[in-house]
């Protein structure tokens, strides 16, 4: 979704805001994927947090977009950050009782 919506973005924003806009939404399943893979439920909920913080980097670069596209986007990221968070809070509860 974010590569299409980013195609109508200008040109000279093709090496800036689009580029890194586009590293951020890829970033956030592949930091919760090699999360998934580490060794501890610490390390898995640090990698969480990364996406996290790139998921608020994509939100606050999409100054190009309409207000309805926005609207619709914040939403999806919305959902994604709640999951995450559920996520996070569920390791938690594991790291601690251990």
């Amino acid at each position: 979704m974010v590569y299409k919506l980013t195609q109508g973005f200008p040109a000279h924003e093709l090496y800036g805001l689009t580029s890194h806009i586009r590293r951020s939404a890829v970033s956030i399943p592949a930091n919760i994927a090699e999360g998934a893979e580490r060794q501890t439920k610490k390390e898995f909920m640090q990698f969480l947090y990364i996406s996290q913080g790139s998921l608020s980097e994509l939100a606050r670069g999409l100054r190009y977009l309409t207000q309805e596209t926005l609207h619709v986007l914040d939403a999806h990221m919305i959902q994604i950050d709640k999951m995450m968070t559920g996520l996070i809070k569920n390791l938690q509860r594991k790291v601690t009782k251990a």
